[in-house]
């Protein structure tokens, strides 16, 4: 397996719409989620960095798209996160507006983080997402994040719930259970993420 230092990782660009994307070579791995599933926590966690993607106790506070590189033809990229209800109607719309069009019309688009609250999972929005990922031919990491907010038991039947149903809504995903906080499910995103790099790279 490839192996790559995401260590190493910097803030490349932020952009409002996808016009404003000048970047066209490598690839790109997107995370994710409700605007309060920890996004940039799990950017931070990945790249051993408590700063890089910024953190907040406000959720929707990502209102733009963040683009990460880790190598010369490797970006990460945290999209807004979607759902918050403490925002105007029309602001809501807008983020979720650009989420959409990012996701379609992006090429160097090669795989997605997608990321749950383990405890309220396959929301409303995440079903719109996941028509997405079904139109554009789009593997997923599924994380079952603030898996540490569950006992052990707990965690197994969720996972299990959760995986059931996916199972008849996604055709190319994996599921892993996570926490940044508890340091639970590193290996696998550095897997995934490796092993899409890989692919492309012998492309």
């Amino acid at each position: 397996m490839y192996i790559i230092n995401y260590n190493k990782t910097f803030f490349l660009k932020s952009a409002a719409k996808i016009s404003e994307i000048n970047i066209k070579h490598g690839i790109e791995i997107a995370f994710i989620g409700y605007s309060n599933t920890g996004k940039s926590s799990a950017i931070n966690f990945l790249t051993n960095q408590k700063k890089l993607a910024k953190c907040s106790k406000t959720p929707g506070r990502t209102q733009l798209i963040n683009f990460f590189q880790v190598l010369q033809d490797f970006r990460i990229v945290d999209l807004p996160g979607y759902g918050y209800s403490k925002c105007p109607v029309s602001i809501k719309l807008k983020w979720e507006n650009l989420i959409y069009n990012y996701l379609n019309k992006r090429k160097p688009l090669r795989g997605l983080i997608f990321l749950m609250d383990i405890r309220n999972p396959l929301k409303l929005h995440d079903k719109n997402i996941i028509n997405i990922i079904l139109k554009n031919k789009l593997p997923v990491l599924v994380l079952l994040t603030k898996c540490d907010k569950l006992t052990l038991g707990q965690q197994k039947i969720q996972f299990q719930i959760v995986y059931n149903k996916l199972k008849y809504l996604l055709n190319n995903f994996d599921i892993e259970l996570f926490s940044s906080f508890k340091k639970v499910g590193i290996s696998k995103l550095k897997y995934q993420l490796n092993f899409w790099y890989k692919k492309y790279y012998n492309s």
